[in-house]
């Protein structure tokens, strides 16, 4: 309690300039200290976003509200740019850039060094299949699943330079973790240099046994990298105990952060072998490598400061929850789901066991229906999902039981 006050005596003596802080901290220690339990502490999490209840998110594997805490920290710190955007005054962005990398690095079990902010998990994908040295016939393998600029991407680098693409297909149904880790185990061969798999799968829901796949790569001397896009945020990751060489993600998903922010962990070792794509100022005065770690893929010219700040207040949030207890939630609500779904005598496309699935959750709507099903559980339920596989809903912490069973209910209608 000490610590907590002196934060808040800290905060409010920087009111002057940034007035919505007190506010946010004393968010943050609401969801702390509160004794609040079950529905009414989600209840007060719900409380921290601005979303009306007429128009509820769930599609948090395309779009996450940021708390009002993130969004006023964008907001407070966007306006003192316009107000004196000299240099001396946006100097102070550096710490509040470096304070984001930190808690980031913090909350992830990596180094601060091993951490780079750029705009979004497409553009983290894309460093990695470009930066990475590779020969005509290196073969990299794929899951048939992953988003495109972990797919098609490679494709085009294959296009330009002769890499072999092979995609893995992994089962409909997996019946338990070690099948999806032999279908990627079966597939290595002598050429095989790179795996570059998604963690959590946009149109399926299945969730990959990551650190299986890449202890079992490494073993045979492939990088691993990993998309993170629908797992920064939801699950409890440890990039040093997951073990790949590195890994994307987006802050505008799962997250909950500021928009058009993301991250790219690159291992130690590896960051000396990947080149970046773009080299804009900050880079330095020669061809060699930077010496800042894995600041060299974030060389990208001016950038949004108060969103690379809100980073570390949207850590912050999550921190004042706690990771463990987020992806709880989560698999609470989205079990919930899953079982109103069927219940209802509709198919699921997602596995129901959660160590085969993640936060999204796809029911069977065939190819023509899916836009009309996304359309009027919108406008008819107020619910916001997505037809991506199927029809998509993926509720997060801001989400309540409530809108758990509202979105049942329409399901049944709309399916019926």
């Amino acid at each position: 309690m000490n610590s907590r006050r002196s934060f808040l005596k800290e905060i409010a003596a920087g009111a002057a300039v940034f007035p919505f802080a007190v506010e946010a901290a004393r968010a943050g220690e609401s969801l702390a200290a509160t004794s609040a339990e079950g529905e009414e502490y989600w209840q007060l999490v719900r409380a921290q976003f601005s979303f009306g209840e007429d128009k509820v998110p769930m599609n948090a594997a395309n779009l996450c509200p940021s708390s009002r805490a993130v969004t006023e920290r964008v907001s407070e710190l966007t306006a003192d740019i316009d107000h004196d955007c000299s240099s001396q005054n946006r100097a102070k962005f550096n710490q509040l850039r470096e304070e984001s990398r930190e808690k980031v690095a913090k909350q992830m079990g990596v180094s601060a060094d091993e951490i780079a902010l750029v705009r979004n998990t497409s553009e983290s994908n894309n460093t990695i299949n470009n930066g990475l040295a590779l020969n005509e016939g290196d073969e990299v393998l794929l899951w048939d699943q992953n988003h495109p600029t972990n797919n098609v991407a490679w494709d085009v680098r294959a296009a330009r330079f002769g890499i072999t693409i092979k995609r893995v297909a992994t089962p409909k149904n997996p019946a338990n973790v070690q099948e999806l880790i032999d279908t990627f185990t079966s597939a290595f061969t002598a050429k095989t240099k790179v795996v570059s798999i998604t963690h959590v799968s946009n149109i399926s829901g299945i969730k990959l046994p990551a650190k299986e796949i890449v202890d079992a790569a490494h073993a045979r001397g492939i990088y691993a990298h990993v998309d993170g896009a629908q797992s920064w945020g939801a699950l409890e990751v440890n990039l040093r105990e997951l073990g790949c060489d590195s890994y994307s993600a987006s802050a505008h998903k799962w997250f909950m952060g500021p928009k058009e922010a993301g991250l790219l962990y690159v291992k130690a070792d590896n960051i000396p072998r990947i080149w970046p794509n773009i080299v804009a100022p900050g880079w330095g005065d020669d061809a060699d490598p930077d010496p800042r770690g894995a600041r060299k893929f974030e060389s990208l010219g001016q950038r949004d400061d108060a969103c690379l700040a809100a980073i570390g207040t949207t850590v912050d949030f999550h921190n004042s929850i706690g990771a463990a207890r987020i992806e709880a939630r989560m698999v609470e609500l989205a079990t919930a789901l899953k079982q109103g779904i069927t219940a209802a005598g509709h198919t699921l496309v997602t596995p129901m066991a959660p160590e085969l699935s993640g936060g999204v959750c796809i029911t069977e709507v065939p190819a023509e229906a899916r836009r009309d099903a996304v359309n009027r559980l919108y406008e008819e339920h107020g619910i916001a999902s997505a037809g991506a596989g199927g029809l998509r809903i993926c509720p997060h912490t801001y989400n309540t039981m409530k809108h758990v069973e509202r979105a049942v209910a329409g399901v049944k209608t709309i399916l019926a």
